[in-house]
């Protein structure tokens, strides 16, 4: 048994595995959860972040509206299923005008560490880059340095400090849509220089597990267990129609989180449903969020379904494991 290291969320969404299914995650049964009409301008809306506040839940949406611009909102909800998501993007403050000058903005993460919530995002600054804020209320949001050059993608902090310094997992791509991409660690003093760069994991060549062999890409903020830190992760295949964006996990050391201590071959998630296969880019579940109860090892994973709405799956801290060591990678 696996056991998770946080906070106990009794409240969290959650539905049992359907008789008779024998898959390690499972959809929730009303998805999608968010609809890509669900705020007046929205185009869609995917590819976002939730967290526990107050009584509640708070997060961080990625909507692109009906001029198909990118940008990111606040919402909040009492169950974490039905949201209230404000019909305004996020108004940013700092000290830099050019730091907080908007080109675009989506695809955000959102962690608690120590005494307040951060956000990362894909932000526009000549190219895509990872844009880093703090909130104490989801009210007021201050921006601060973008935490890397362009290019890159997918920049997901560790809810804690380890050994005394922040560390974030991205992606490094181009200007385009990036026809490649490893995942890579970055660590930090004080959350705006970053360096000691190291490479975790990369893509997978040939057909031993050709879901992830085109690129890959980190997703919710990864999971504090006693056996190391659970990573959900996307992986990307090149097929004859287009790519298709899968889900996997991986379990990083604790105290060097660079280094993999187990990775799944088979895929936890893939396109089936209506939902993920049709809309504004077809064939795609994109994980950005969980939320993981310590108390039931419960872990309910929100994600992109064909970049237009938002699903919810749940598995345990236990399916997981058990799913990387029957299905090993290497």
């Amino acid at each position: 048994m696996s056991r998770i290291i946080g906070k106990s969320l009794p409240g969290m969404p959650w539905q049992d595995r359907p008789e008779g299914c024998d898959k390690v995650i499972w959809r929730y049964s009303e998805n999608p959860i968010i609809g890509r009409h669900d705020i007046p301008i929205a185009n869609s809306i995917f590819n976002s972040a939730v967290v526990p506040f107050g009584d509640g839940y708070a997060g961080v949406f990625r909507c692109d509206s009906l001029s198909v611009s990118m940008d990111i909102f606040a919402g909040f909800s009492k169950d974490a299923v039905h949201w209230e998501i404000n019909h305004e993007p996020i108004t940013f403050l700092g000290e830099d005008p050019e730091v907080i000058k908007r080109e675009y903005r989506y695809d955000p993460r959102v962690t608690w560490i120590e005494d307040r919530y951060y956000i990362t995002w894909c932000n526009g600054y000549h190219g895509p880059t990872i844009g880093v804020a703090y909130t104490f209320d989801f009210k007021t949001f201050y921006q601060m340095e973008n935490a890397f050059l362009p290019y890159n993608r997918n920049g997901v902090l560790f809810p804690r400090k380890i050994n005394g310094r922040y560390m974030m997992l991205s992606r490094p791509s181009d200007t385009g849509h990036t026809p490649f991409g490893d995942i890579f660690l970055s660590q930090s003093p004080d959350m705006e220089y970053w360096g000691h760069h190291r490479f975790v994991m990369g893509t997978v060549p040939g057909d031993l597990s050709a879901w992830q062999s085109m690129k890959i890409g980190p997703g919710p903020c990864p999971i504090e267990t006693d056996e190391g830190w659970l990573l959900i992760y996307h992986g990307v295949l090149r097929t004859c129609s287009g790519y298709v964006y899968r889900m996997g996990c991986a379990l990083l050391d604790l105290e060097e989180p660079w280094k993999v201590k187990m990775r799944s071959r088979m895929y936890l998630l893939a396109p089936e449903m209506l939902y993920e296969q049709a809309g504004d880019v077809p064939n795609v579940v994109f994980p950005c969020a969980a939320l993981a109860d310590a108390d039931s090892g419960r872990i309910a994973v929100y994600y992109g379904c064909a970049d237009t709405v938002t699903g919810l799956a749940f598995t345990t801290v236990d399916y997981l494991m058990e799913w990387m060591k029957k299905y090993p990678l290497g």
